[in-house]
């Protein structure tokens, strides 16, 4: 399976990012790629008001990407932002193309290192499995990285492939956070896990937000032994990276962590 790493700068305009999407899907289908995995807040970045660009998911938004996967034949994985019945917005990953049309609400809120993700957004609560050309492959959304049993729930319902979109807060260790919690969730669940974050502002010539995370960049694929497999840095990059999915069943009979558990 060929996987597209998306890493691009989102700003607050949905119409200028769905051509960051349609630049991204092309290069993409270029590589060969099976499914284009775009980060967390495609759609408009965090540090303005979500609300007023919130759209549902048979919006103009969303069904541009469904669009612009079908043109290209591939599947797209990219974030956006629904209106909750609440009046907050939903943290939605859109899951579109191939046959696919479905969409996953992030189930942990970014509510730490002072920043209260839960005061706009309304949290999800069901976890997402579909599968693509014979793989099955989950869903996350960035802070959900840092909790375990969702890995391994994925991993449960048949997942080999973890895919995790992410706008991760810059700081101190912030990157090693994210390293280590990626290939750590790959250890959990004996899977792949493919994370893909923002670049970093700043790599694109963009002042960041000091209020609001906006990415550092460094996605990465880590195998199912914890092991990275490839990683970009700071700066907007598409890069097709090929991982086998087979892989899964040798590592899960050799370190059985899913079916030796406790609790």
């Amino acid at each position: 399976m060929r996987i597209a790493m998306c890493q691009v700068v989102s700003s607050a305009d949905p119409k200028a990012n769905l051509d960051l999407v349609a630049d991204g899907i092309r290069r993409a289908a270029e590589g060969g790629a099976d499914l284009a995995v775009f980060p967390e807040a495609t759609m408009a970045c965090f540090g303005v008001k979500l609300g007023p660009l919130a759209e549902p998911l048979d919006g103009p938004w969303a069904s541009e990407v469904r669009r612009l996967a079908d043109e290209a034949g591939i599947a797209v994985v990219a974030g956006m932002f629904t209106p909750a019945p609440d009046g907050r917005v939903t943290n939605t990953l859109l899951v579109t193309g191939r046959g696919l049309d479905t969409s996953y609400d992030k189930i942990h809120l970014y509510d730490a290192f002072g920043f209260a993700e839960s005061l706009t957004v309304a949290p999800g609560s069901e976890p997402l499995v579909v599968e693509l050309d014979g793989t099955k492959i989950g869903f996350t959304t960035c802070y959900d990285v840092r909790f375990a049993g969702l890995y391994q729930e994925l991993a449960d319902r048949g997942a080999s492939v973890i895919v995790t979109p992410a706008s991760w807060g810059a700081g101190e260790g912030k990157r090693e956070q994210w390293e280590l919690l990626v290939r750590a969730r790959a250890l959990d669940s004996t899977s792949w896990v493919i994370a893909c974050g923002q670049a970093d502002p700043r790599a694109a010539g963009v002042q960041p937000s000091d209020k609001a995370p906006t990415g550092i960049g460094y996605s990465l694929v880590a195998t199912p032994l914890g092991r990275t497999h490839e990683q970009l840095d700071a700066s907007p990059e598409v890069r097709v990276v090929e991982i086998d999915p087979t892989d899964v069943e040798q590592v899960r009979q050799a370190v059985p962590v899913l079916t030796n558990r406790r609790y």
